[in-house]
């Protein structure tokens, strides 16, 4: 269901029109649906039925505490990859004992706090951090839960900068040597083995390659159990994409039904670590048009959100749909580049969309809860933007915008 929808031309989120929203708190302003957020969330719930298994939301894609605490609240599990967002779940309210711990740099501290809290599993990248997580453990006398991150060697066709799967990666541990590291850390006094674990990439729009990384770990497994190795689960990681323009990705349904048909013989207990699939078309982000301008035979459409705000499009070339909050009556479209305010010819949100629209007239960056605002920055000494949670008929601001004077709050002149 579309939580984001247009009426007598004017869009509102829920039951709240943007505008009001606008008229509050200005923008650039970040926009999210609480029921768009736990729609998505429950759609890999009731696919996963009863099989035996665990959704762990990847923090990352926006770890804002109401985010995670509606996540929390309804059940989830959570997918960290530093110290900083093992104490936001905590924070949030949420169970570090339904904590994924992945990421090839823990460090000493970190990997210390998550054996405090107790978490579900570490989801280990190297032999250096498989030692260094048995002597921490022992130190305390503690036992840390482990998973190797293996990797598959899989192609998830997708952006390079978000393909995580493939040999040349820095992530995980290489399919072919992971066999003989499992069985060093059966060695270890201090390690208890419960799973194995994946990550192949972000935003795959295909099933092939899913189920192609859960074959080779598969394979993996059984190669384990005629060893004595005994697992409790599989995790797949994360890394279903999301429809931004024509792309045509699986449904959760269709994601986990195929995950399943390929794991169930088996019995183990299935973890998946789904992050944009969740938030990505939970959020928008509003902004208003400061000038239009024609250079050449270009128009510019100049908005107050810039790269700082919002990096996917400047980082990964990435398409977000771009509409007017108010659509005109009687529609006079110019193909436009959308561009931001700050010093970099890579500050876009948009190149050749048409559009309607005047000076002083507000757009909406559609599918924009993942990866925005917790990829957002003070480049320019810009304020970041404020962050609001529709819910029903109403609204809370989650995050105020930042003030100038903010910027310098923490620096020294000496």
């Amino acid at each position: 269901m579309n939580y984001f929808n247009y009426r007598a031309g004017e869009l509102w989120v829920e039951e709240v029109p943007v505008q009001q929203i606008i008229a509050t708190l200005g923008t650039p302003c970040y926009i999210y649906s609480h029921s768009a957020l736990l729609g998505a969330w429950q759609a890999f719930r009731d696919a996963l039925g009863n099989y035996p298994h665990q959704i762990c939301y990847a923090v990352k894609a926006n770890s804002h505490l109401a985010i995670l605490n509606a996540l929390a609240t309804v059940g989830s599990g959570f997918d960290i990859v530093s110290g900083g967002e093992l104490a936001r779940v905590i924070a949030a309210g949420g169970n570090a004992q339904q904590v994924v711990f992945s990421g090839v740099g823990k460090t000493h501290d970190e990997i210390q706090a998550a054996l405090n809290h107790n978490i579900y599993c570490f989801n280990v990248e190297s032999e250096a951090e498989l030692l260094l997580l048995n002597q921490i453990a022992k130190q305390h006398n503690q036992s840390a839960p482990i998973a190797l991150r293996v990797n598959p060697d899989i192609d998830a066709m997708s952006h390079p900068y978000i393909s995580t799967g493939l040999k040349e990666s820095k992530f995980g541990i290489d399919i072919d040597e992971a066999l003989s590291l499992y069985e060093k850390a059966k060695q270890l006094s201090h390690i208890t083995i419960k799973g194995i674990a994946c990550h192949i990439g972000s935003q795959l729009t295909q099933l092939s390659p899913f189920i192609a990384a859960l074959e080779r770990l598969l394979a993996l497994y059984e190669q384990l159990k005629m060893q004595g190795i005994l697992l409790e689960h599989i995790d797949i990681g994360g890394g279903l994409g999301v429809r931004y323009d024509q792309e045509t990705p699986p449904s959760a349904s269709e994601y986990v039904n195929a995950l399943i048909s390929s794991l169930k013989s088996t019995g183990l207990k299935l973890l998946i670590e789904p992050g944009r699939a969740i938030v990505a078309k939970a959020g928008i982000l509003a902004t208003q048009v400061l000038y239009l301008k024609q250079s050449g035979k270009k128009n510019f459409c100049i908005v107050d959100c810039g790269m700082n705000d919002f990096m996917r499009p400047a980082l990964y070339d990435a398409w977000q749909t771009i509409s007017e909050i108010v659509q005109p009556a009687h529609k006079n479209e110019i193909l436009y580049d959308i561009v931001g305010p700050v010093c970099e010819s890579g500050d876009f949100l948009g190149k050749n969309r048409y559009l309607s629209i005047k000076q002083q007239d507000f757009l909406a960056i559609h599918d924009a809860g993942a990866y925005g605002f917790v990829m957002s920055s003070n480049y320019n000494s810009r304020p970041r933007a404020a962050e609001v949670m529709v819910k029903k008929d109403g609204f809370n601001i989650i995050r105020p915008r930042e003030s100038i004077t903010s910027l310098w709050e923490s620096e020294v002149i000496c």
